[in-house]
């Protein structure tokens, strides 16, 4: 997702549109929101959470796991390694017959949106090639209401350069902006509509670049719509419950990924 002031600029633009209403007076109702917005506090990230950590047995199978994107890539919201979706899904990672013992590295950057991610994509290629990317991505532009068809091409230009270089790549498409307590309706009904837009163009494009799809507004959405925990206490960026949720949705592509993965070695 993103930081406070890259978020209070895109809900600006959201709230200056009054399409969503038809009126002034809707327009007006969007601009107030976009204030009260503005005056919440935002989660930051944490500077001290480890960016690079292995977790699991010495003797597991070793899949190299780099996380891309905004500031899900991160974790921002929570206070601890072990409760960033990067900590939780590599814990997951490693439980079982199955198991696997997992060098995870983030390149995300919070409050990055699409076209972002190529310099992510060059960072994530240097030095030892990685097996499994997982991108997390379209927050942003949603809610910069950027044009679903751009953004997508931005992110499928990322997925084709890491499958060229033998990376296998899972996408957590757009979340469900319609869950977000930071905004009022009828704004939050906006963000949400062009969430849906970003993630169905996102999903054809990762699919034709070669790369796997988690449709987390739908797998994940109605959760963080009926439990208000999800949410760290921002109103915005989940919790470690939120990122949990988000790992498991994640777990079963990133594990086949990683399977993959393994025949390459």
């Amino acid at each position: 997702m993103t930081g406070r002031n890259e978020l209070v600029v895109r809900l600006g633009r959201a709230a200056a549109l009054s399409l969503v209403a038809g009126t002034v007076g809707g327009a007006a109702v969007l601009a107030g929101q976009a204030i009260a917005a503005r005056s919440r506090q935002y989660a930051q990230p944490e500077l001290g959470l480890a960016l690079r950590a292995t977790v699991g047995r010495a003797d597991a199978p070793p899949v190299r796991l780099v996380l891309l994107g905004d500031s899900s890539a991160l974790g921002v919201g929570v206070g601890y390694f072990e409760e960033t979706i990067g900590g939780q899904l590599a814990h997951l990672l490693t439980e079982g017959p199955a198991g696997r013992r997992v060098q995870l590295s983030s390149v995300g950057v919070s409050g990055s949106r699409s076209t972002d991610l190529a310099t992510q994509v060059a960072r994530a290629l240097l030095g030892e090639r990685p097996d499994v990317a997982v991108i997390l991505i379209g927050a942003n532009d949603a809610t910069a209401l950027a044009r679903p068809t751009d953004a997508a091409a931005y992110l499928a230009s990322a997925v084709r350069r890491l499958r060229e270089a033998h990376v296998e790549v899972v996408v957590g498409t757009c979340p469900d902006l319609g869950a977000v307590r930071a905004v009022a309706s009828p704004l939050r009904q906006l963000l949400a509509w062009s969430g849906r837009r970003v993630a169905r163009a996102q999903t054809s494009a990762v699919l034709d670049a070669g790369g796997s799809v988690v449709d987390l507004a739908a797998e994940t959405g109605p959760v963080f719509r009926a439990d208000a925990g999800t949410l760290c206490h921002d109103g915005y960026h989940p919790s470690a419950d939120g990122y949990r949720v988000w790992a498991h949705a994640l777990l079963p592509a990133v594990a086949a990924a990683a399977t993959v993965a393994s025949r390459h070695h």
